[in-house]
């Protein structure tokens, strides 16, 4: 390295973010993640003793993915080769093996690669390392902000330890911001900076667990507020409002957040319970959730989770749909809040789910009857010669427009898969059934 390379690494050291900049370099150094780098763990012990497996690395944002990749780069005493999938390719990765194997053969010393967003590799991508990871040339670090079940090669995830990395509690983000704002090396200790409590608590719950936005955030704040009387730079609760404008919500509209938020939210229909059900549909909402996705997830809760206990849910659940395409954002989260509402606090029964589930599963596994021959068509010509149609019996010509007959095929004679509840008008359509029954002739 020669004396421009030499000042291009400092200057980009000073210019880096200070999210970037604290960064730990040490075990000792990293907040959070007690649960899996705690003294006693086994991630911290093989990190101290250099002795690594292949591991993936599965968490939100700003929780410290790479972070602990970057820990694990200071540790080892093998080659660290870092790419990030959303940029990297196959040559990418084959010049990288090709180095692990002459490092290795040279050297005796194992190659770590690091893959951040691993998630982004395709699965052509992700099969190619496989065997550099199976016979050792290479052992993988991979990053993901998605569930791993989903996206990583199970090949891959089977030789691979998954650690979950949990959202940074509150106290976690405030020991990192009052690091960020005092410490005069990697922070901004230099710039003479105190922050309110009210403002810390406030950016700190604010930061919902990211320790990114709350460094951006009060680096924003201490870079653009003018120094007091005291030539202090304080940092009020105003400035901290400021700094940040709106609470970044973890909801990746194609991951699995995404599909635990959904779950959350069908789920609090389905159990009656509105104050979550319209706390699910804000947090859709506010993180920018397609509007016409939420109303057919009502519409399907209104028939699988209310049905005929409540036909009015069908109703309102597919009023809202229309309403919602022609109206528009922000007005919309209104008439999804009245149809949310009234599914979760309408009569429940899964009656008309369970009877299409039961009747699937009976033409799937039973043989395929004839239809019974009096319920055949009997509208074309000469379908009398074959008997179609013959002995039907016409149900708007008896008592309470109801008769007696055999109408599922014979091996089914006497199967029930619709069973009305005692909840809501299912019990109007219940009792409305025995009393025709009884009183046919």
């Amino acid at each position: 390295m020669d004396l421009f390379d030499y000042m291009r690494e400092q200057n980009k050291e000073k210019e880096s973010p200070l999210a970037s900049r604290l960064r730990p370099t040490t075990l000792d150094e990293v907040v959070g993640q007690e649960h899996i780098i705690g003294k006693d763990k086994m991630l911290y012990r093989a990190i101290k003793a250099d002795k690594i497996s292949s591991i993936i690395f599965y968490g939100p944002p700003g929780t410290g993915k790479t972070t602990l990749a970057m820990v694990i780069a200071n540790t080892t005493k093998g080659e660290f080769r870092q790419i990030n999938a959303t940029s990297a390719g196959k040559k990418d990765m084959e010049e990288v093996v090709e180095a692990a194997k002459h490092t290795l053969g040279a050297y005796g010393k194992k190659t770590i690669l690091f893959i951040d967003e691993i998630h982004r590799f395709n699965k052509g991508q992700q099969d190619y390392l496989l065997p550099f990871v199976e016979d050792g040339t290479i052992i993988l670090i991979g990053a993901t902000t998605e569930n791993p079940y989903f996206e990583v090669n199970g090949a891959l995830l089977s030789r691979s330890v998954i650690f979950e990395l949990k959202s940074l509690t509150k106290e976690n983000v405030k020991t990192l911001l009052l690091r960020a704002v005092h410490d005069k090396e990697k922070g901004m200790g230099a710039y003479n900076a105190e922050i309110a409590e009210d403002a810390l608590e406030f950016l700190s719950d604010m930061a919902n667990g990211d320790a990114r936005s709350a460094l951006t955030a009060i680096e924003l704040g201490i870079l653009t507020t003018e120094p007091a009387e005291d030539g202090k730079i304080h940092i009020t609760l105003d400035v901290a409002s400021e700094c940040i404008q709106k609470r970044v919500v973890k909801y990746d509209k194609s991951g699995d957040n995404h599909y635990d938020t959904v779950s959350a939210f069908i789920k609090s229909l389905r159990g009656s319970d509105p104050d979550a059900a319209v706390y699910y549909l804000a947090r859709m909402l506010y993180a920018g959730e397609d509007v016409k996705f939420i109303a057919r997830r009502l519409m399907i809760s209104a028939s699988e989770d209310v049905g005929n206990a409540d036909p009015m849910a069908m109703l309102i659940a597919s009023a809202a749909a229309q309403e919602v395409e022609r109206v528009g954002m922000p007005e919309s989260q209104i008439i999804l809040s009245q149809a949310a509402t009234y599914i979760a606090t309408a009569p429940k029964s899964n009656s008309s789910y369970n009877a299409i589930a039961a009747a699937m599963s009976a033409v799937k596994s039973t043989q395929t009857d004839p239809i019974p021959v009096h319920l055949q068509d009997a509208h074309y010509k000469s379908a009398g010669k074959l008997g179609h149609g013959v002995g039907y019996k016409y149900a708007h010509d008896y008592k309470n427009h109801y008769v007696k007959q055999q109408y599922l095929p014979d091996s089914l004679v006497g199967t029930k898969f619709y069973e009305p509840t005692d909840i809501g008008y299912e019990e109007q359509i219940r009792n409305h059934m025995n009393r025709i029954i009884n009183e046919a002739e």
